[in-house]
Protein backbone atom coordinates (compact mmCIF):
# COMPACT_ATOMS: atom_id res chain seq x y z
CA UNK A 1 0.00 0.00 0.00
CA UNK A 2 1.46 2.85 -1.36
CA UNK A 3 0.35 5.72 1.58
CA UNK A 4 2.22 8.54 -0.33
CA UNK A 5 4.74 8.13 -2.84
CA UNK A 6 7.71 8.17 -0.11
CA UNK A 7 6.03 6.16 2.99
CA UNK A 8 5.40 2.46 1.73
CA UNK A 9 2.77 0.13 4.10
CA UNK A 10 2.35 -3.94 3.60
CA UNK A 11 1.17 -6.28 5.92
CA UNK A 12 2.37 -10.12 4.52
CA UNK A 13 1.35 -13.43 6.89
CA UNK A 14 0.88 -10.51 10.04
CA UNK A 15 4.44 -8.87 9.64
CA UNK A 16 4.01 -5.34 8.84
CA UNK A 17 6.57 -3.12 6.98
CA UNK A 18 6.94 0.68 6.70
CA UNK A 19 9.28 1.99 3.95
CA UNK A 20 10.75 5.17 4.07
CA UNK A 21 10.72 5.69 0.20
CA UNK A 22 13.33 8.67 -0.60
CA UNK A 23 16.77 7.12 -1.45
CA UNK A 24 17.47 10.70 -3.54
CA UNK A 25 17.18 12.84 -0.54
CA UNK A 26 18.97 9.95 2.11
CA UNK A 27 15.42 8.75 3.60
CA UNK A 28 14.83 12.46 5.38
CA UNK A 29 11.82 12.77 7.08
CA UNK A 30 10.01 15.63 5.26
CA UNK A 31 6.09 16.33 6.15
CA UNK A 32 5.09 13.23 3.72
CA UNK A 33 7.22 10.59 5.37
CA UNK A 34 6.47 11.71 9.26
CA UNK A 35 2.36 12.11 8.45
CA UNK A 36 2.99 8.47 6.14
CA UNK A 37 4.79 6.90 9.36
CA UNK A 38 2.24 8.17 11.76
CA UNK A 39 -0.94 6.96 9.34
CA UNK A 40 0.85 3.26 9.31
CA UNK A 41 1.27 3.28 13.04
CA UNK A 42 -2.14 3.84 13.29
CA UNK A 43 -3.15 1.02 10.66
CA UNK A 44 -0.64 -1.63 12.57
CA UNK A 45 -2.09 -0.77 15.85
CA UNK A 46 -5.37 -1.18 14.77
CA UNK A 47 -5.26 -4.65 13.14
CA UNK A 48 -5.43 -7.53 14.55
CA UNK A 49 -3.96 -9.54 12.14
CA UNK A 50 -0.56 -7.70 12.28
CA UNK A 51 1.38 -9.23 14.72
CA UNK A 52 4.73 -7.24 14.61
CA UNK A 53 6.19 -4.24 12.69
CA UNK A 54 9.62 -4.01 10.90
CA UNK A 55 10.78 0.06 9.77
CA UNK A 56 13.07 0.23 7.22
CA UNK A 57 14.06 1.94 4.21
CA UNK A 58 14.80 2.05 0.16
CA UNK A 59 18.37 1.57 -1.09
CA UNK A 60 21.43 1.19 0.91
CA UNK A 61 22.85 4.54 1.80
CA UNK A 62 20.92 5.64 4.30
CA UNK A 63 18.45 4.27 6.84
CA UNK A 64 17.22 8.10 7.50
CA UNK A 65 19.45 10.98 7.08
CA UNK A 66 16.93 12.83 10.01
CA UNK A 67 14.79 15.54 9.37
CA UNK A 68 14.79 17.40 6.12
CA UNK A 69 16.49 20.40 7.03
CA UNK A 70 15.59 22.01 3.38
CA UNK A 71 12.31 21.77 4.18
CA UNK A 72 13.08 23.02 8.02
CA UNK A 73 14.92 25.90 6.15
CA UNK A 74 12.11 27.16 4.37
CA UNK A 75 9.91 27.08 7.35
CA UNK A 76 12.07 28.64 9.26
CA UNK A 77 11.60 26.35 11.56
CA UNK A 78 12.43 26.86 15.60
CA UNK A 79 11.12 24.86 18.43
CA UNK A 80 9.98 21.85 16.54
CA UNK A 81 5.93 20.47 17.65
CA UNK A 82 6.26 17.47 20.29
CA UNK A 83 5.63 14.99 18.03
CA UNK A 84 7.55 16.28 15.30
CA UNK A 85 9.36 12.99 14.41
CA UNK A 86 6.79 10.34 14.75
CA UNK A 87 6.16 8.50 18.10
CA UNK A 88 6.50 5.02 17.75
CA UNK A 89 4.34 4.20 20.98
CA UNK A 90 2.26 1.00 20.41
CA UNK A 91 1.74 -2.06 22.08
CA UNK A 92 2.88 -4.68 19.56
CA UNK A 93 6.44 -5.35 18.88
CA UNK A 94 8.49 -2.67 16.68
CA UNK A 95 11.46 -3.71 14.55
CA UNK A 96 14.16 -0.93 13.36
CA UNK A 97 15.74 -2.91 9.42
CA UNK A 98 18.88 0.00 9.55
CA UNK A 99 19.60 -0.37 5.97
CA UNK A 100 22.35 2.67 6.40
CA UNK A 101 22.90 5.80 8.09
CA UNK A 102 20.54 6.20 11.02
CA UNK A 103 21.42 10.02 11.57
CA UNK A 104 19.52 12.21 13.89
CA UNK A 105 15.82 11.90 13.71
CA UNK A 106 16.65 8.42 11.95
CA UNK A 107 18.53 7.44 15.20
CA UNK A 108 15.81 8.50 17.04
CA UNK A 109 13.59 6.33 15.34
CA UNK A 110 15.88 3.87 15.96
CA UNK A 111 16.25 4.25 19.33
CA UNK A 112 11.76 3.62 19.87
CA UNK A 113 11.98 0.45 18.34
CA UNK A 114 11.98 -2.63 20.42
CA UNK A 115 15.01 -4.69 18.86
CA UNK A 116 17.93 -3.53 16.22
CA UNK A 117 18.62 -5.43 13.44
CA UNK A 118 21.96 -3.43 11.09
CA UNK A 119 23.10 -4.14 8.04
CA UNK A 120 26.80 -4.17 8.88
CA UNK A 121 27.48 -1.04 6.99
CA UNK A 122 24.94 0.88 8.73
CA UNK A 123 25.89 3.83 10.73
CA UNK A 124 24.06 5.70 13.81
CA UNK A 125 24.55 9.17 14.70
CA UNK A 126 23.16 12.30 16.36
CA UNK A 127 24.59 14.80 14.61
CA UNK A 128 22.55 17.81 15.60
CA UNK A 129 25.43 19.33 16.92
CA UNK A 130 26.95 20.36 13.32
CA UNK A 131 23.53 22.19 12.54
CA UNK A 132 22.98 23.83 15.68
CA UNK A 133 19.63 21.71 16.55
CA UNK A 134 18.81 20.14 19.69
CA UNK A 135 17.93 16.76 20.59
CA UNK A 136 15.71 16.46 23.43
CA UNK A 137 14.49 13.20 22.17
CA UNK A 138 17.89 11.66 23.38
CA UNK A 139 17.04 11.54 27.00
CA UNK A 140 16.48 8.00 27.55
CA UNK A 141 20.01 7.15 25.85
CA UNK A 142 22.01 7.25 29.23
CA UNK A 143 19.88 4.47 30.53
CA UNK A 144 20.13 2.37 26.99
CA UNK A 145 23.83 2.62 26.61
CA UNK A 146 26.69 3.84 28.33
CA UNK A 147 26.09 7.24 29.39
CA UNK A 148 29.95 8.22 28.19
CA UNK A 149 29.25 6.64 24.50
CA UNK A 150 25.65 9.27 24.78
CA UNK A 151 28.25 12.13 25.36
CA UNK A 152 30.19 10.95 22.43
CA UNK A 153 27.30 10.45 20.43
CA UNK A 154 26.05 14.02 21.00
CA UNK A 155 28.88 16.17 21.64
CA UNK A 156 31.00 15.36 18.57
CA UNK A 157 28.12 14.31 16.45
CA UNK A 158 30.44 11.65 14.57
CA UNK A 159 28.95 8.69 13.56
CA UNK A 160 29.53 4.91 15.25
CA UNK A 161 29.62 1.81 12.98
CA UNK A 162 27.31 -0.86 13.80
CA UNK A 163 29.48 -3.28 14.73
CA UNK A 164 30.00 -0.40 18.10
CA UNK A 165 26.53 -0.44 18.35
CA UNK A 166 25.97 -3.73 18.82
CA UNK A 167 28.73 -3.41 20.95
CA UNK A 168 27.75 -0.75 23.34
CA UNK A 169 23.46 -2.45 23.36
CA UNK A 170 22.18 -0.14 20.95
CA UNK A 171 21.45 -2.91 18.10
CA UNK A 172 20.40 -6.42 18.82
CA UNK A 173 22.22 -7.91 15.69
CA UNK A 174 24.69 -6.83 12.79
CA UNK A 175 23.84 -8.91 9.15
CA UNK A 176 25.38 -8.86 5.87
CA UNK A 177 23.37 -6.31 4.05
CA UNK A 178 21.87 -8.42 1.43
CA UNK A 179 20.59 -10.67 4.31
CA UNK A 180 18.88 -7.74 6.31
CA UNK A 181 15.38 -7.90 5.32
CA UNK A 182 15.32 -11.88 5.29
CA UNK A 183 16.62 -11.78 8.61
CA UNK A 184 14.84 -8.87 10.40
CA UNK A 185 11.59 -10.98 8.86
CA UNK A 186 13.12 -14.38 10.63
CA UNK A 187 13.27 -12.26 13.70
CA UNK A 188 9.87 -10.50 13.33
CA UNK A 189 8.31 -14.25 12.68
CA UNK A 190 10.34 -15.64 15.75
CA UNK A 191 8.08 -13.08 17.81
CA UNK A 192 4.52 -13.30 15.91
CA UNK A 193 4.69 -17.00 16.92
CA UNK A 194 4.33 -16.49 20.45
CA UNK A 195 1.52 -15.30 22.26
CA UNK A 196 0.46 -11.78 21.76
CA UNK A 197 -0.36 -11.38 25.36
CA UNK A 198 2.80 -12.63 26.96
CA UNK A 199 4.78 -10.59 24.23
CA UNK A 200 2.83 -7.10 24.88
CA UNK A 201 3.38 -7.63 29.02
CA UNK A 202 7.05 -7.88 28.24
CA UNK A 203 7.19 -5.33 26.05
CA UNK A 204 5.35 -2.95 28.55
CA UNK A 205 7.10 -3.89 31.20
CA UNK A 206 10.47 -2.70 30.19
CA UNK A 207 8.86 0.33 28.78
CA UNK A 208 7.50 1.02 32.13
CA UNK A 209 10.67 1.04 33.85
CA UNK A 210 12.42 2.89 31.37
CA UNK A 211 9.37 5.58 32.36
CA UNK A 212 9.71 5.09 35.90
CA UNK A 213 13.23 6.03 36.16
CA UNK A 214 13.29 8.71 33.60
CA UNK A 215 10.39 10.73 35.67
CA UNK A 216 10.53 14.58 34.50
CA UNK A 217 13.54 14.11 32.72
CA UNK A 218 11.81 14.57 28.53
CA UNK A 219 10.70 18.06 30.46
CA UNK A 220 13.73 19.17 31.59
CA UNK A 221 15.56 18.10 28.43
CA UNK A 222 13.12 20.56 26.20
CA UNK A 223 13.92 23.29 28.84
CA UNK A 224 17.82 22.78 28.01
CA UNK A 225 17.35 22.53 24.25
CA UNK A 226 14.38 25.19 23.56
CA UNK A 227 17.31 28.18 23.48
CA UNK A 228 19.20 26.43 21.62
CA UNK A 229 16.69 25.83 18.83
CA UNK A 230 15.52 29.75 19.11
CA UNK A 231 19.19 30.48 18.47
CA UNK A 232 20.87 32.54 15.39
CA UNK A 233 22.90 29.58 15.18
CA UNK A 234 20.41 27.06 14.61
CA UNK A 235 19.08 28.99 11.87
CA UNK A 236 22.41 29.64 10.31
CA UNK A 237 23.00 25.78 10.29
CA UNK A 238 19.91 25.45 7.97
CA UNK A 239 21.00 28.11 5.73
CA UNK A 240 24.77 26.66 5.82
CA UNK A 241 23.23 23.25 4.52
CA UNK A 242 20.87 24.64 2.24
CA UNK A 243 23.68 26.66 0.59
CA UNK A 244 26.16 23.77 0.79
CA UNK A 245 28.97 25.42 2.80
CA UNK A 246 30.09 25.55 6.56
CA UNK A 247 28.52 27.32 8.74
CA UNK A 248 29.55 30.78 10.73
CA UNK A 249 28.47 29.93 14.39
CA UNK A 250 28.07 32.76 16.39
CA UNK A 251 26.70 31.45 19.72
CA UNK A 252 24.00 33.54 20.08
Amino acid sequence: MDINDELLYEVVDSIATITINRPDARNALNAAVRNGIRTSLELFTRDDQAKVLIITAMGDVAFSAGADLKEMSEQKLTIPPADFIPDLATHKPVIAAVNGAALGGGFFLVQQADLVIAADHATFGITEARHGRGAPWAAPLPLMIAPRVALELLLTAQPITAARARDVGLVNYVVPSTELATASRVLAEQIATNAPLSVAAGKAMVRNTLEAVLGDARQRAHALWNPVYLSEDAQEGHLAFKEKRLPRWQGR
